[in-house]
């Protein structure tokens, strides 16, 4: 089997009303996405998306022409090719989508088979005020949600605690919250400094106190000492952190020095599968969680659940959802159909070959902007 094009399709929905993310200093008018099309001469399509692929058109030539399956040659490809400022990973998604369809199988088993669906959690983007979010909370839970991931901005700690206590009080002991403090990287543009020290620790003893199962990013990725002393001072609530680190190596560390207790690398944004896979494996051998972070669209929300449903991942997984802002409709708008969590609160692996993936061919059409034809 040859390669014998890669195509790029780059998408916009505007979005009306804005999505005002925590995480992002300006409201989200639009959403982005981008689809990488794998096509060989056997008649197998590959789909993948993630990260913007901007600069690929200077290294399709690597990829077009060799064997799709070859898929450790073309890792080690995507890999060389980022080192000089791209960031490839939806080609490998795609990759791994002909692999599947070649196979007869979905790519989950070829990572493993552990699970054919994992328990979803609903993560929120927005911040509200606490009789919000506990209503949101309360029709998450109605939707088939058994938990929910809460931000809290760093110069609204006393709502954002009010707000996790007050969700814990309406939804009980049986419902799993996770809390978000977004410090660990940085949106373009965004050079506030992350929160001290000791302030992010106050955070975190009263989110223990509260029952929390995990805090997320609530320091830089470089604070190894920091994500440490954290786990030592309260290790009745996990630490997680990772879903932009795009080093190896660094991860790596982090195992070695016992750093989190939950790893979330991104599949199609920050390691690529193959990587994360190997990651996810090592750190479940060292008794800690894989839970892949999840926050692009559907495409990328099945790859991401692929690898985490491979290795069997958990505790829960990562599901973007917080409406009516964020809802699956939007997220997944370049899908025939968006993923949906069933009624017991999973969300399932598509048991097809490949990655699971349909396009709307018309939908693409429509918010097509440009592209590498």
């Amino acid at each position: 089997m040859k390669i014998t094009d890669i195509s790029v399709d780059r998408l916009r929905l505007p979005l009306d009303p804005p999505l005002h993310a925590a995480w992002d200093p300006r409201p989200r008018e639009h959403f982005d996405a981008t689809v990488v099309r794998v096509r060989t001469d056997e008649g197998i399509t590959g789909i993948g998306s993630g990260d913007t692929m901007t600069g690929f058109d200077a290294v399709r030539h690597l990829f077009v022409g060799t064997d799709p399956l070859r898929i450790d040659r073309h890792v080690k490809a995507i890999e060389t090719a980022n080192f000089h400022g791209g960031a490839f990973w939806p080609l490998e998604a795609a990759l791994w989508d002909v692999i599947g369809k070649a196979t007869g199988v979905p790519v989950s088993v070829l990572f493993g088979g552990a699970a054919d669906a994992l328990p979803a959690y609903a993560s929120t983007a927005e911040l509200k005020p606490p009789a919000e979010r506990v209503e949101s909370a309360l029709a998450a839970r109605q939707a088939g949600f058994r938990a929910m991931k809460i931000r809290i901005a760093p110069d609204g700690v006393e709502e954002g605690i009010a707000t996790v206590a007050a969700a814990r009080d309406a939804l009980g002991p049986d419902f799993d919250i996770m809390v978000d403090l977004n410090q660990s990287w940085r949106m373009a543009g965004d050079t506030a400094d992350a929160v001290d020290f000791a302030t992010t620790a106050r955070t975190v003893r009263r989110l223990a106190e509260i029952g929390v199962s995990w805090v997320e990013e609530p320091l830089p990725y470089h604070d190894l000492a920091g994500f440490r002393a954290l786990r030592a001072r309260y290790p009745e609530v996990r630490i997680a952190a990772g879903e932009m680190q795009h080093s190896v190596p660094d991860l790596l560390r982090y195992l070695e020095q016992d750093v989190l207790d939950v790893y979330q690398m991104d599949v199609v944004l920050a390691v690529g599968m193959h990587r994360a896979r190997t990651i996810a494996e090592l750190a479940r051998l060292k008794h800690r969680h894989f839970t892949p972070h999840s926050w692009t669209n559907g495409i990328g929300l099945l790859a991401n659940l692929h690898v985490a449903a491979g290795v069997g991942g958990g505790p829960h997984f990562e599901f973007p959802y917080d409406p009516p802002g964020w809802t699956p409709r939007r997220r997944d708008f370049l899908l025939a159909r968006p993923v949906e969590v069933r009624a017991d609160g999973a969300v399932a692996v598509p048991q097809v070959p490949g990655l699971g993936v349909e396009l709307d061919e018309n939908v693409i059409a429509d918010t097509k902007i440009g592209g590498i034809p």
